[in-house]
C-alpha cells in the first residue's frame, strides 16, 4: 500500500511537469491563455519555483485520484482519471485556492479561462494514470 501511494504521488508529480504543462504550452503557444508553462518564478512562502509547487499538488493529488480509482478496470479507469482530473482540482482551484490568493473565483465566470483549467487537469488525470499503470499494472 505504501508503495502504491509513493508511485501515485510520483505519477502525479511527474505528469504535472509533463502532461499538465505540456497542454498549457500548446495553449499558450497557440495564443489562448498569456500565463506560459514552467513558471520558474518563486511562490510564497518558501520561495520554490511555482512549477515545483504545482507538481508537490499535483502528486498529492495523484494519491486522492489513485485512493479512488485505481481499482477500475478497463476503459472505466481511463475515463475516470480524466474526469477526475478534470473535475476535483479544477473544483479545488476554483473556489478555494483562487480565494486564498485574492483571485476571482472559477476563473471570474469567464468560459475560456474555465475551460482551461478543465483542460490541462484532465490532461494530468490521463497523464498520472498511465504513469502510475507502468509501475503498477493490473
Amino acid at each position: 500500500m505504501a508503495k502504491r501511494g509513493i508511485v501515485a504521488f510520483i505519477a502525479g508529480f511527474v505528469a504535472t511537469l509533463v502532461f499538465h504543462q505540456a497542454v498549457l504550452w500548446c495553449l499558450h503557444h497557440f495564443g489562448y491563455v498569456p500565463r506560459a508553462p514552467w513558471s520558474m518564478n518563486p511562490v510564497p512562502p518558501f520561495g520554490m519555483p511555482a512549477v515545483i509547487s504545482l507538481a508537490f499538488w499535483g502528486g498529492v493529488w495523484g494519491v486522492i485520484m489513485m485512493l479512488v480509482i485505481a481499482r477500475r478496470r478497463g476503459s472505466a479507469f481511463w475515463i475516470a482519471a480524466i474526469l477526475f482530473g478534470a473535475i476535483f482540482p479544477t473544483l479545488v482551484a476554483w473556489f478555494i485556492v483562487a480565494p486564498l490568493k485574492h483571485m476571482p473565483i472559477a476563473g471570474g465566470w469567464d468560459p475560456k479561462t474555465m475551460m482551461v483549467g478543465l483542460l490541462v487537469n484532465g490532461a494530468w488525470g490521463f497523464g498520472t494514470a498511465l504513469i502510475y499503470r507502468v509501475f503498477v499494472p493490473r
